[in-house]
């Protein structure tokens, strides 16, 4: 199904001391863009809210068997709280425009028009697709711990 991108909580995985575990939790994620409709997208202003991180493609074919299922989570989970920002790895931005809007993915997309050279997946280590990463209220990357990635959403939108 999805893989969920966590370098950033790789330290979660080892076992912490309570002193510890103060120091190695992640800060929280730091990410600003413009995104295709104008619109700023700025992961501080988005504290408070369960995102979900999405690298996709529309030329990805695992990508477009994802989408109906992401979807289906931002219909289900927008109303509380639950948001999911795209970063495209198109090179064509009509071509993934008409794909996002047939397909419903109503939220926010960076394009730079770059493919794999794409700024954000590029700095981010992104090495395939599709790459979700999933980030608490607090704006920290949530492992995924075995579940699936809805009841994670809704473990995290209730905490």
């Amino acid at each position: 199904m999805h893989k969920l991108f966590l370098a950033a909580v790789l330290l979660a995985l080892v076992p912490l001391t309570a002193a510890r575990a103060e120091q190695a939790q992640p800060k929280p994620f730091d990410l600003s863009f413009t995104a295709v409709d104008g619109k700023t997208v700025d992961f501080t202003k988005l504290r408070g809210k369960v995102v979900l991180l999405d690298f996709w493609a529309t030329w990805c074919p695992a990508c477009r068997e994802e989408i109906p299922g992401v979807v289906k989570l931002y219909n289900k989970y927008h109303s509380q709280g639950f948001e999911v920002v795209g970063i495209s790895l198109d090179q064509d931005k009509d071509a993934m425009l008409e794909y996002a809007d047939i397909h419903g993915m109503m939220w926010p997309q960076y394009f730079d028009g770059q493919g794999w050279d794409n700024e954000i997946s590029s700095s981010l280590g992104v090495r395939e697709l599709p790459t979700m990463v999933l980030f608490g209220k607090d704006g920290r990357p949530i492992p995924s711990s075995g579940r699936s990635l809805d009841e994670t959403i809704a473990t995290a939108l209730k905490k």
